[in-house]
């Protein structure tokens, strides 16, 4: 029994083992489209653009007719009228109910251009999502890309911990053989104390950076699991070097599918056929009408012949009218006039808005070309002082080895070396994820 129960055991341990080794990592184009699937903000953008489909709706039904239904009952004292209009000495019960349809024959072009105007604002609508989309993509990217660059530190700062504790083991050969005073081992042993402080910040910072990202895709209440793929980068100049290209290039590709830009073109249109909703005002309306309406009248008190029945009485007052109603506008106070005015100004406002747009545009591209190109410089030179920093801890190592130089050189040299590695580290993932947004405004998603 003891051995089944060690056996069953042992393979519980395992199963355990495997499970949390299979954990999922995130890719970030998993993490953009989890985020775009669940982040308030997007949804809240997509009730906004929702809004705008009900504001089309009601305005493709202004077609439709009216159509009214009303009752009523009224009891009249002394003198009444009756059902042929005539007041009498009488009292009286009047039951009516009646329908009225009203239905718009030709009012200006305005239902047309109002239709159009609210098709061209549900596209704006559209497309100012897909820019909080691309937004909120960058954003996740950002926050991904940090967290790939701690991951790295931490790994750096784990080397650094592994070279001084092999530090401090040839240390104690060289004090038991009496070739370095017992002062060093102490020194390389403070040395190792704080190279695994420097790895708690590490590892600290890769957790936090995990939660940022969590939070950002809405992972608050599962991020203790979350991690993220760390995706193979061979070369980082070689893979991402042909996204810098001149921002004029990027510019003509970038104008014709950013959706900032779309959107702005749509309000232009859009403000457009506002105009001429307002014109409208200046043309006569034509409205069909027809109703029906019929009555049952009860009197009482002196004088008061037999009521005729109910059924003869609808038989003989319904009503039926149809016709048609022209209002030609002549003065309304300067109301359309001024309305008119109104949506020329915000033409020529949405026709700067555009310009604006175009041109803080053009300068994001500008600013995303000389930040790629500044970190592939950044990046270049990182290399050199890595080879650099490289040779001169092998050096400093191979003299502390024999005995020749202080642990103090060894530590700064190691310091150096580390520190050369951390800024090699930052400036890759700072050209990558420049190089990316430079893609972004040619119009590729963000990947690694």
């Amino acid at each position: 029994m003891r051995r089944l129960f060690i056996c069953v055991s042992a393979v519980l341990l395992c199963l355990g083992l495997k499970a949390q080794n299979t954990e999922k990592k995130w890719t970030l184009e998993e993490c953009i489209d989890y985020a775009i699937e669940n982040n308030i903000n997007l949804k809240q953008r997509a009730l906004e653009q929702e809004n705008s489909e009900v504001e089309l709706n009601t305005s493709k039904n202004s077609w439709l007719p009216n159509l009214n239904a009303n009752m009523g009952q009224n009891f009249d004292f002394g003198r009444s009228p009756s059902n042929t209009g005539v007041i009498v000495d009488r009292n009286s019960a009047n039951t009516s109910a009646g329908l009225q349809l009203s239905m718009p024959i030709f009012d200006g072009f305005r239902i047309p251009n109002d239709i159009a105007m609210r098709k061209l604002n549900l596209q704006a609508a559209t497309e100012s999502l897909n820019r909080a989309k691309e937004d909120l993509a960058i954003n996740v990217a950002s926050y991904f890309l940090q967290t790939l660059y701690n991951k790295e530190v931490q790994s750096v700062a784990e080397m650094q911990l592994e070279l001084t504790s092999r530090q401090v083991a040839r240390t104690e050969e060289l004090v038991n053989s009496g070739r370095v005073p017992l002062s060093q081992l102490y020194d390389i042993k403070a040395q190792q104390a704080r190279d695994e402080a420097t790895l708690t910040d590490a590892n600290n910072n890769v957790n936090l950076a995990l939660l940022d990202l969590a939070q950002a895709l809405e992972l608050e209440r599962s991020s203790v699991n979350f991690d993220i793929a760390v995706p193979t980068v061979d070369d980082a100049v070689a893979e991402h070097l042909s996204s810098i290209v001149p921002p004029e290039n990027i510019f003509d590709s970038a104008i014709a599918v950013k959706p900032q830009i779309k959107a702005q073109e749509y309000l232009l249109e859009s403000s457009k056929k506002q105009l001429k909703v307002a014109q409208s005002g200046y043309f006569p309306n034509l409205n069909l009408n027809a109703s029906y309406s019929n009555g049952y009248y009860y009197y009482s008190g002196e004088n008061v012949q037999s009521n005729v029945g109910f059924s003869d009485q609808l038989k003989g007052n319904e009503r039926k009218t149809i016709g048609v109603n022209l209002s030609i506008p002549i003065f309304n106070r300067f109301q359309v006039r001024n309305g008119v005015r109104s949506a020329r100004i915000g033409i020529r406002n949405q026709e700067l808005n555009l310009e604006n747009s175009k041109k803080a545009l053009f300068k994001e591209i500008q600013q995303a070309y000389y930040n790629a190109t500044a970190a592939h410089d950044q990046y270049m030179s990182s290399g050199k002082s890595v080879r650099a920093s490289e040779e001169a801890f092998k050096y400093a190592e191979e003299r502390y080895e024999t005995g020749r130089s202080s642990v103090f050189e060894f530590n700064e040299a190691k310091t150096k070396y580390a520190q050369s590695l951390s800024q090699q580290v930052q400036a890759k993932y700072n050209f990558i994820f420049r190089a990316k947004i430079l893609d972004f405004y040619n119009g590729m998603p963000l990947s690694l």
